[in-house]
């Protein structure tokens, strides 16, 4: 990383914490809201499976169908971003989400099911990738995995304050009006989604130009760290910058890194939505309660989370701070699934297992942006995130099916820790000088350094 010797790194570090908290507790509350509409139906299950009569092989299909919707859309949806401008369609998401969340009230098939879980995957499509293609509009590649660890802390949170809530909501609401308790918990958390996308249109800023809260300065600030990376990324690429479409199309290592992705997200999908089915199968009957075990793991998750993400960035290193979380993951499913006749021991080997999955997400997600540039990166992004979140769909099927047929979650877990230590050895695939900031930041000034002794000895 070159520093511009006309501004200092305390004024440059005061610029981006005033973008940081300009832009990161916004963008948290939103996408906390979506991930709860996203996966609240595992608690849903809890009631809404006996009174439609659902099997488990059908449950697990319509919560991993959203994942299909989500696939086919993802990456128009970013690409789509770029020409609306994201305050237009960040809000627009969120709007449609919100209302066909509210609708899964309604189903009483598991056809219905079905459709209304693929028309959410298709309502959410590149929310996710939006904000992580967006903060690249206002963070270099060095800061990245620190300001994506803040962001994606909301997805721990959403469960440690979601779980509880949801399990208030399906004890206080049964039997209220006529609908009943897992019909209120969609209409409920629908509703603030719905009215947060007002908020954005008149709340965020489409990039640093456009945005009244920075001074001159401090959009020059930012504005020559967003080249200096432009650069870094050339560099890093013997020269050849991965700007265009049909450039990340052609990029390997993309291709690679979607692998990776939906590698983990088989294991991580997985248990996001059996977590609570498998509490309650370990002896917990409340509702309340079961909400709160649930949180549990995600709090130590994310504690981990930012540690993880803060210690890549000091270290500039990307590669073992994804492969070591991604094993540790591993061994927390398999124990587990060995201890799943206590609820104590369950619940410990869980919280080890959502540590080192959540862990690695916020760096992970640097890396899409780390090697693209330009519409490369909103279509490199959105791309493995699509493919990677696939496995959102084989992951929670695998262990319906599984559960149905061998009457425990086990084998199941067995299988996603498996795609979870896979995550390891291919993540070294990468080389070191693409994903790394300081081989990336070497590397143009190696390349600097042989421009100017070739322009010497001509």
């Amino acid at each position: 990383m070159n520093t511009d010797s006309t501004h200092s790194e305390a004024s440059k570090n005061e610029v981006y914490r005033k973008v940081t908290r300009r832009l990161i507790p916004f963008l948290i509350l939103c996408y906390f809201f979506a991930y709860l509409d996203r996966v609240n139906v595992g608690f849903a299950k809890l009631h809404m499976q006996d009174a439609l009569n659902l099997s488990d092989t059908v449950y697990g299909i319509g919560a991993g169908i959203f994942f299909i919707g989500y696939f086919i859309f993802e990456l128009p949806s970013n690409l789509l971003m770029q020409r609306f401008g994201p305050r237009f369609w960040i809000a627009r998401i969120m709007v449609s989400w919100a209302v066909l969340s509210c609708l899964t009230m309604f189903v009483t098939t598991p056809t219905q099911f079905y459709i209304v879980r693929f028309l959410l995957g298709v309502a959410e499509a590149g929310f996710f990738p939006g904000i992580v293609f967006y903060l690249t509009l206002w963070f270099p590649s060095w800061r990245s995995a620190r300001t994506l660890g803040l962001f994606i802390l909301v997805t721990p949170l959403s469960t440690i304050i979601g779980s509880p809530l949801s399990g208030f909501i399906l004890k206080m609401f049964e039997g209220v009006g006529h609908l009943h308790n897992w019909q209120w918990l969609f209409l409920v958390e629908a509703i603030p989604s719905f009215l947060l996308a007002f908020v954005v249109l008149r709340y965020l800023d489409n990039n640093v130009e456009s945005a009244h809260w920075l001074t001159a300065q401090e959009k020059d600030i930012i504005a020559r760290d967003l080249e200096q990376d432009r650069i870094n990324k050339i560099a890093a690429n013997a020269g050849k910058a991965p700007t265009s479409l049909s450039a990340m199309f052609r990029n390997k290592f993309v291709w690679l890194l979607a692998l990776i992705f939906f590698s983990f997200n088989i294991g991580y999908y997985g248990i996001n939505f059996w977590l609570p089915s498998i509490i309650k199968s370990s002896g917990v009957k409340d509702d309340f309660a079961i909400g709160l075990l649930a949180a549990l793991p995600y709090i130590f998750g994310a504690a981990f989370m930012v540690w993880n993400s803060r210690h890549s960035d000091l270290k500039q290193e990307r590669r073992w701070h994804i492969a070591i979380p991604a094993l540790i993951g591993a061994v927390g499913l398999t124990l587990s699934a060995s201890s799943s006749g206590s609820t104590f021991w369950m619940m410990a080997w869980i919280c080890l297992a959502m540590s080192g999955t959540l862990a690695l997400i916020p760096t992970y997600m640097s890396l899409p942006g780390t090697l693209l540039s330009g519409t490369a990166a909103a279509a490199g992004i959105a791309l493995v995130n699509s493919i990677g979140n696939l496995a959102g769909f084989f992951g929670p099927t695998v262990l319906g099916y599984l559960k149905d047929t061998t009457g425990s979650a086990n084998a199941g877990l067995y299988i996603l820790a498996g795609f979870l230590v896979l995550c390891a050895p291919l993540m070294f695939l990468l080389p070191a000088r693409l994903v790394n900031p300081k081989s990336k930041a070497a590397a143009t000034a190696q390349r600097e350094e042989t421009g100017t002794m070739k322009r010497g000895h001509i």
